[in-house]
């Protein structure tokens, strides 16, 4: 007898969550109202496609300057000290709208370019806070049920908006700065890890993060196959953003309201897809849902810049936005499960600078549609959007995904049989000293605990197909990987589940070295991998480095809640000791 799927919904059960994402969903309502609202005071006053792109680039310029630098700082600095700072000095500044922008329309840009400028800090934060609050089982449905709070409130927003426009637009204004300040309440009582940063935040410090943050991304073949995405995607999104109210207005010949509407609707056909995200986003590799959602929001978005009909302009917007969805999820998913906790912020930052920069360039060119015709330049942005939807199929670690995970599944499934991994030789120093540039915590210890490492661990090599790890069997040994890759799954409900692949200073196997109790997965050599076998005395002693403890306990926690619920059983006699230190926080030092 087979349990039921776990309820996508079963996330809200942990209040850090639902903190995080009550205090989203609010603030975007409030975000979504400034947006247009601004956007129709700005068109109302000039009448130009052009000024309203300006007005949407006001809000990505800030972060060509502030960007990277502030991925530095989520990764150095408590992370939800930023969020109440960023939410708060957003609310003073949004406030002021209404006085000011009666003398001169000019304060609103200006207002809307600071208030960017706090958020280039907020979003990095918030995007590398949700996996450590989500476990990685609960993390699919998390994105999806973040962008249901982000753009599902934006529809409620722009509706808002819309009919506000009817009465005073001021009002709008007022409710965004409440809705901020009712998101620094809900954060306030987040619970979020803290960061330890190494060595005082001095320029030097941020330009060397800021490089090793690039060397990171660009040295993961996945992320980096999904940054390439970024510019021609970025570019087509702030063409069509900047021209829907122009082509609503001029080729459909829509009210201010009917845009509004469009609005809503392009965000309901978001929330409806990312309700099914939440559910299957796991059973897809990630290129494949990238795929589908470029190639599905291009054809809908060519057709809808041929339309003259309002009522089917409705239609294709909720269309275009129910495609858009899978791609917002699995970018997240790509970016969060390649990314180690203390680079998140730093890769994050990246991936949102070139967003940005992107869509300015995209913006930028909205200024066009005066000079040629606001349809012709939508039919091209639409079909710029097709280009990443092709190029994934191509992208290494992105390409043929299909092939790659039934690769993967067949793999797992040899694991019973499987040739057993080979101990190749002691460790020495100079094995530690080049684990530690994948392993970054590992730089921390001191010659000594570098020697007593190498001294206790052993070196293992695995060839490609052999098991590293079985199912079930007791062990008290942790494995860094050194070079090569390997992957983890584990049967489950007369199938095998693919749990995650582990690449150069990854680690895994902590659960049984800790705990004692027997291994919770199959882990097989990719590819011709090689090792480092920790003993669970000597794994112990390295998490006395708050560091490599941080790392640790937070795998654990994210490893053990995605296990299958029918073996939770057999883990009831873990040792309490052992798992009050894993909750605690280490003390400074």
């Amino acid at each position: 007898m087979h349990s039921a799927p776990i309820s996508p919904f079963a996330v809200f059960r942990n209040r850090n969550f639902t903190l995080l994402w009550t205090a989203q969903l609010v603030s975007t309502v409030g975000s979504a109202l400034t947006s247009l609202a601004a956007s129709i005071l700005v068109y109302r006053a000039t009448g130009s496609a052009l000024s309203v792109g300006l007005m949407l680039m006001a809000t990505a310029a800030p972060s060509i300057v502030l960007g990277l630098i502030a991925g530095v700082f989520v990764d150095r600095v408590d992370r939800k000290r930023i969020m109440l700072i960023a939410d708060i000095v957003r609310a003073a500044l949004v406030v002021t709208i209404p006085f000011l922008v009666t003398s001169n329309v000019v304060w609103l840009y200006v207002i809307v370019l600071l208030t960017s400028c706090v958020g280039q800090f907020f979003e990095p934060a918030q995007a590398s806070v949700l996996p450590e609050i989500a476990s990685d089982e609960e993390l699919a449905a998390a994105n999806s049920l973040m962008a249901i709070s982000s753009f599902g409130a934006t529809a409620v927003g722009f509706a808002a908006s819309g009919l506000l426009a009817q009465i005073s637009l001021d009002i709008a204004f007022y409710l965004d700065a409440l809705t901020f300040l009712f998101s620094a309440g809900c954060i306030f009582f987040t619970r979020v890890p803290s960061v330890q940063a190494e060595g005082a935040t001095r320029v030097v410090t941020i330009f060397r993060n800021m490089q090793s943050g690039f060397r990171f991304l660009f040295g993961s073949q996945i992320l980096r196959s999904s940054y390439t995405l970024l510019p021609i995607m970025g570019i087509s999104f702030g063409l069509t953003n900047a021209l829907l109210l122009p082509f609503a207005t001029r080729a459909l010949h829509a009210t201010e309201f009917e845009y509004g509407i469009q609005e809503g609707l392009t965000s309901l056909g978001f929330v409806l897809s990312s309700l099914l995200m939440a559910r299957y986003a796991d059973r897809l590799p990630a290129g494949q849902w990238l795929t589908i959602s470029f190639v599905g929001m291009g054809l809908a978005q060519i057709v809808y810049s041929q339309l003259s009909s309002v009522t089917l302009a409705f239609f294709f917007v909720t269309l275009s936005g129910f495609m858009n969805a899978p791609s917002v999820v699995a970018r997240q998913l790509i970016l969060q499960r390649n990314t180690p906790r203390e680079m998140r912020g730093r890769v994050a930052s990246v991936f949102f600078v070139t967003r940005d920069v992107s869509f300015l360039i995209g913006m930028g060119l909205t200024g066009l549609a005066d000079l040629t015709g606001v349809r012709e330049l939508f039919f091209i942005a639409a079909l710029m959007i097709l280009v990443p939807g092709i190029l994934v199929l191509f992208l290494p670690g992105l390409g043929q995904p299909a092939a790659q995970w039934k690769q993967v599944i067949q793999l797992l499934r040899t694991a019973p049989t499987a040739p057993a991994a080979q101990v190749l030789r002691l460790a020495t120093p100079a094995d530690i000293d080049a684990l530690a540039l994948r392993f970054g915590a590992l730089a921390a210890l001191s010659p000594t605990d570098r020697q007593m490492l190498a001294t206790h661990s052993t070196v293992l090599y695995a060839p490609a197909g052999s098991t590293i790890v079985r199912f079930g069997e007791t062990s008290d040994a942790a494995f860094i990987v050194m070079q090569g890759s390997a992957i983890a799954g584990v049967e489950e409900g007369g199938g095998t589940r693919w749990l995650e692949t582990m690449g150069e200073g990854d680690f895994f196997g902590e659960i049984a070295a800790l705990s004692g109790q027997p291994r919770t997965a199959n882990v097989l050599a990719q590819e011709p991998t090689t090792l480092l076998q920790v003993p669970a005395q000597t794994l112990r002693h390295l998490m006395t480095y708050p560091g490599i403890s941080q790392i640790v306990r937070v795998k654990f926690y994210e490893r053990l809640s995605r296990t299958n619920l029918n073996d939770l059983p057999r883990f009831a006699g873990f040792d309490q000791a052992t798992l009050r230190e894993l909750r605690v926080e280490p003390a400074p030092t």
